[in-house]
């Protein structure tokens, strides 16, 4: 079976989620590498310094210090190539300002309810 991405990187400060959507990622063959990134700031700096080069990204929203939206404006001034890159905003959040803002955002692929299932793979892969 051959993997749809080479890397994923996952930005998530909670350890519970991170633990559950890398078991779903890994069991669904979903990338060759995940990195997980507790913190958007960590995750940014990743990306700046090249440790970390994803095809995918999944992204939460609420998280302390740096939101999931405060993560995009970042990766908006990055000088790295992020054509190709596909950002998922994975979040537990129902309030219609993050879907709309979600919707809005040149970066943002497809908003997605955790908890990440094999189904939301399935579709992201067809």
């Amino acid at each position: 079976m051959t993997v749809p991405f080479k890397t994923c990187l996952l930005i998530d400060d909670n350890y519970i989620d991170n633990f559950i959507t890398r078991r779903v990622l890994e069991s669904s063959n979903f990338a060759e590498n995940i990195v997980v990134r507790q913190s958007p700031m960590e995750a940014i700096e990743s990306l700046k310094n090249g440790s970390v080069n994803p095809d995918v990204i999944f992204l939460d929203i609420r998280m302390p210090m740096m939101s999931g939206f405060e993560f995009l404006h970042e990766f908006d001034g990055l000088e790295i190539a992020k054509k190709g890159i596909k950002i998922y905003m994975l979040s537990s959040s129902l309030d219609p300002t993050d879907l709309r803002q979600s919707s809005d955002n040149k970066h943002i692929t497809q908003f997605i309810h955790k908890p990440l299932t094999v189904k939301a793979l399935e579709e992201i892969c067809q």
